[in-house]
């Protein structure tokens, strides 16, 4: 039976999923936060924007049949909202979360965990003094007062208002990365160490292998904690499969 579904996020996952339930029969309706400028698009309907926090979702949800929060694993103000817009109150919704498999499993010898951006900071600055961050424009600024003299090259999506001391470049790509361009990017700069968040997937995982290939130090941030009624899936088939569970 064909459902109508609100599809939160603009991961690949996310694309990967609108596509097949598209092809299954389903109306699917996927919300881009708008962040990122000329995003990805999904197959089907696209909104862009928030909604307003909790209220604004819920009652965005009421004109759906099954919410599936399909975000990045770092966005836990929308997963947070999504749980209490969906789960709680009189309008509830189905709900599912789909979330890519963390790096856990496959950390090296070189890896050290961290729990925040202010302590990955710290970590970095022990290690060493030629950083690559790649842990998203919106947090870099938690890093300069640790990083403002040491030789830092910021990798982004979009590098629009960023305001960095000046020993700092800049790198404006997206993923998906190969693993021979991520080891040039980390020669040529000379890197001591990498800087992430355990975003998990494969788009991003050959920094990872790069630099444990060239022996290279990598601070990890943790994910936040799920919301914890939140039912959480790591797979499209996953998502398929609940879903039949529903009619």
């Amino acid at each position: 039976m064909a459902a109508r579904i609100l599809l939160l996020g603009g991961t690949a996952e996310a694309r990967q999923l609108a596509r097949q339930l598209i092809d299954t029969g389903h109306d699917v309706t996927s919300s881009l936060a708008g962040r990122v400028p000329n995003p990805r698009l999904p197959a089907g309907a696209v909104r862009i924007g928030g909604f307003g926090g909790v209220d604004g979702l819920r009652n965005a949800a009421v004109d759906y049949d099954v919410v599936v929060d399909a975000t990045h694993p770092f966005a836990a103000g929308i997963t947070r909202n999504a749980a209490l817009a969906c789960l709680t109150g009189e309008s509830r919704r189905p709900l599912l979360r789909l979330e890519r498999p963390g790096w856990g499993a496959r950390s090296g010898p070189l890896w050290h965990w961290v729990d925040d951006h202010d302590e990955a900071a710290a970590r970095a600055g022990e290690l060493g003094t030629r950083q690559v961050l790649t842990v998203g424009r919106q947090r870099l600024s938690e890093f300069v007062p640790v990083l403002r003299e040491h030789d830092v090259v910021a990798r982004v999506v979009d590098e629009r208002s960023l305001d960095l001391p000046d020993r700092w470049q800049v790198i404006a790509d997206r993923g998906p990365y190969q693993l021979a361009a991520e080891t040039a990017l980390l020669c040529a700069h000379r890197a001591d160490v990498l800087v992430t968040k355990d975003s998990g997937g494969e788009y991003t995982w050959p920094k990872m292998q790069a630099a444990d290939e060239l022996g290279i130090p990598v601070v990890v941030i943790r994910r936040p904690a799920s919301p914890p009624d939140l039912q959480t899936v790591h797979s499209v088939e996953s998502v398929m499969g609940w879903l039949q569970t529903l009619t």
